[in-house]
């Protein structure tokens, strides 16, 4: 009889499980864990968001689901369909950062602009098993760095310089420019400091 999938709870930020650092997987092609990203899945089509983390379904283990859709694509990169990644490793992260804004499936109902490298490389494992290396940029490396950073116990707030860079979603949909010029003016120690806004704000 064939099992069907499940959709998740997802851990909300105060849950210990997001403060915890992962344990590596040892075996990536283990049935169990073939469940756990067919859960995945399903978890994150239902909750709309273009990635998820393990520990965000209450599973401390290091891996973690994203995808790239075509109006978040940028510098020069095209869209990317559902990827599995396990046992992540970002090997590489360039000197140039960029900011933007961010959500989390995990901290509903809030975004902020938060500065991250803007391009990396990646190292892992895949779905199938098989070990990988790629490089992203803009979008792509950011959705990448935001699911890796919650293998570690980081939530994006932990990257922010300012608290002003981080409201509810809908205040900052009207006022988000106004903020972000603003963070500007105070100089680059602000984690806003050449914000862009390529595309609205995303669950991640």
């Amino acid at each position: 009889m064939l099992r069907r999938m499940a959709i998740l709870k997802i851990a909300r930020l105060g849950h210990p499980v997001l403060y915890r650092r992962a344990e590596p997987i040892d075996d990536p092609t283990a049935p169990e864990l073939r469940r756990l990203v067919a859960d995945m899945i399903e978890t994150l089509e239902d909750a709309g968001g273009v990635g998820l983390a393990a520990p965000q379904v209450h599973v401390p283990l290091r891996i973690f689901l994203y995808r790239v859709p075509e109006q978040r694509a940028s510098h020069g990169e095209a869209a990317r369909p559902l990827s599995v990644v396990i046992n992540p490793e970002v090997v590489e992260r360039s000197a140039e950062t960029e900011s933007d804004w961010e959500g989390c499936l995990s901290i509903p109902g809030f975004s902020a602009l938060v500065e991250r490298p803007a391009q990396i490389a990646l190292r892992g494992v895949d779905g199938a098993g098989k070990r990988f290396t790629r490089r992203a940029a803009g979008f792509h490396a950011r959705v990448i760095q935001h699911e890796a950073d919650h293998l570690d116990g980081i939530l994006y707030p932990d990257r922010l310089t300012d608290p002003r860079a981080m409201g509810f979603t809908e205040e900052m949909g009207r006022y988000g420019d106004d903020i972000a010029a603003s963070l500007r003016r105070r100089g680059p120690e602000s984690a806003a400091a050449g914000a862009t806004r390529s595309g609205g704000m995303q669950d991640d």
